[in-house]
């Protein structure tokens, strides 16, 4: 089933679907891991899955093998594809292989930008203003929206979004003329990067609007589940904002727990007590997020899990949302 098939079903019934998004491991372990949180997640019936594809890349073969395998269960997936230093005849051969199982839900991304989609996906370019290698067609995600919309009109395509602005593009008007390229070359629905402040989302889907987008606009999430780990989400994001608010709970957090809050940030004395506490109010702020952004008619919810099942579980649970049957 396609994502925007999904979509169409669930506003006919006035539901709003979740997702969670997995990168593929580089060890042994890391693959158990991931199976382990596979197996906890997926009771809740997700609406989809989306599977990371690494810069230039180089998580390809795991990419498909983990793709493969989820679609093999019978689950919605969606394969993330990076066009940054990829030939034609490479993109072809990649499409060709995911049309032959039966999978149609490709991410177009560039892929020249480090950002948040696992740990492993350097980019969700949006077409920024930089140039691509001489080698491939492939100058903006545009280009490779048109690419698999010409060559596999039958497959569905989402394509990335940047609520606080992408960070390799200074003028944010211009920043939407590039996604609007990407829509009208054929984009079905946008996934945004991870934002902590609601606003940024609600005032980028007016934008949106304003320009003529109407497609689906999913807000992407990721809960802050460690101070250190604040430091990892905004040097993969490009550098995202993190409201004061947020700040400012999680230091009395960090200070009531006998940790120490240092003067950028950085948290010490990082006990077990401190990092179980830092967990639970990202977690809490997470779903007060979701919460409002439900109460403002999203189009649905994507969750970075970083291959982890904990905190995911603990929010859609807190919520009371249980499979993408949530309310709408």
């Amino acid at each position: 089933m396609l994502v925007k098939d999904i979509f169409n079903g669930c506003n006919d019934e006035g539901k709003i679907p979740f997702s969670f998004e997995f990168f593929p491991p580089k060890t042994p372990r890391g693959w158990e891991k991931l199976f382990k949180t596979m197996r906890e997640l997926l009771p809740l019936n997700p609406a989809y899955v989306s599977v990371t594809y690494g810069a230039g890349g180089s998580t390809r073969d795991n990419t498909h093998d983990l793709v493969s395998r989820i679609h093999g269960e019978g689950l919605p997936v969606v394969a993330h594809l990076t066009c940054e230093q990829s030939s034609e005849s490479e993109i072809a051969a990649i499409l060709e292989r995911y049309d032959r199982e039966g999978i149609h839900n490709i991410l177009a991304l560039k892929g020249d930008v480090p950002l948040p989609v696992g740990s492993v996906d350097k980019g969700r370019s949006t077409g920024a203003d930089d140039s691509a290698t001489a080698d491939t067609p492939f100058t903006y995600a545009a280009d490779l929206v048109a690419y698999i919309k010409r060559k596999y009109p039958h497959f569905g395509v989402g394509v990335a979004g940047f609520p606080e602005g992408h960070p390799a593009t200074a003028n944010r008007l211009k920043e939407m003329d590039y996604l609007k390229a990407k829509v009208e070359a054929g984009a079905d629905y946008i996934v945004t990067q991870m934002f902590f402040d609601n606003r940024d989302f609600y005032d980028y889907r007016e934008r949106c609007r304003m320009a003529g987008i109407d497609i689906p606009i999913i807000a992407g999430l990721m809960p802050v589940t460690s101070v250190k780990g604040m430091e990892k989400m905004a040097e993969l994001s490009g550098g995202s904002r993190f409201p004061a608010a947020l700040l400012q709970r999680l230091k009395r957090t960090v200070n009531n727990n006998g940790g120490q809050w240092g003067i950028y940030g950085a948290a010490e004395n990082n006990t077990p007590e401190v990092r179980d506490a830092v967990s639970r109010v990202g977690e809490h702020w997470t779903s007060e997020q979701i919460s409002d952004l439900l109460n403002h008619q999203v189009a649905g919810i994507h969750l970075y899990t970083l291959n982890n099942s904990g905190a995911s579980i603990r929010i859609m649970k807190s919520l009371g949302l249980e499979s993408y049957s949530v309310r709408g």
